[in-house]
């Protein structure tokens, strides 16, 4: 069963949902985008979008990550440059590169879903725990979530107002198991770059 795509932190029509999501631009695993026009889209299961918002530049961004952390692999290399320390890194940069004050920004987050019983549970729920921890360590405010469950979600944000729409995918819908079998392909292809390779990332 599919809900109404509805904001997290109320009750919402979902009419306007609908309206931005036919005209959003869509981001996938690894991917990110900061934006003050366009609305924002992304379909996730195990994985986390994160999506962030300057109420006084009214300018918002959103990204979308696999795995907590980076690993060092015994080769020396790390196993993937977008895990979610980084892809919060370089979100929170776009944002203060487009003029953003950190102590403003305002949080919203998503996802973290079981989405086939039995696997990948502890990756979901590693996914909303890093993000949870992430962002308090950081002073960043979560004022809307939706994690967890068994199921699949579209999430749609607008960057000009700070309004997130998340739509549940029930565990029966096909869509579901593509979204699990998607990330698991995402993951098996994850970029390889050794340690010199890696740009220097640093929060202001």
């Amino acid at each position: 069963m599919t809900t109404a795509m509805s904001k997290p932190d109320r009750q919402q029509d979902d009419t306007s949902g609908r309206s931005l999501e036919a005209r959003a631009k869509n981001i996938h695993p690894g991917e990110w985008i900061v934006n003050d026009d366009r609305p924002i889209a992304t379909l996730l299961g195990s994985c986390v979008a994160v999506a962030l918002f300057d109420p006084v530049l009214r300018c918002g961004g959103l990204n979308h990550f696999m795995l907590p952390i980076r690993t060092r692999l015994t080769d020396g290399e790390y196993d993937s440059l977008l895990r979610g320390d980084y892809a919060m890194e370089v979100l929170v940069n776009a944002m203060l590169g487009r003029g953003a004050r950190k102590p403003r920004l305002l949080a919203k987050a998503f996802g973290g879903g079981n989405v086939v019983v039995g696997l990948r549970t502890s990756i979901g729920e590693g996914n909303v725990e890093f993000t949870r921890t992430w962002l308090e360590r950081e002073g960043i405010a979560l004022v809307a979530s939706d994690f967890g469950g068994s199921w699949a979600r579209k999430v749609v944000f607008d960057p000009r107002t700070g309004e997130a729409f998340c739509r549940r995918i029930g565990s029966s819908q096909p869509v579901t198991t593509q979204v699990a079998l998607a990330e698991a392909d995402y993951e098996k292809t994850l970029v390889k770059k050794p340690v010199e390779e890696l740009p220097a990332i640093e929060l202001f």
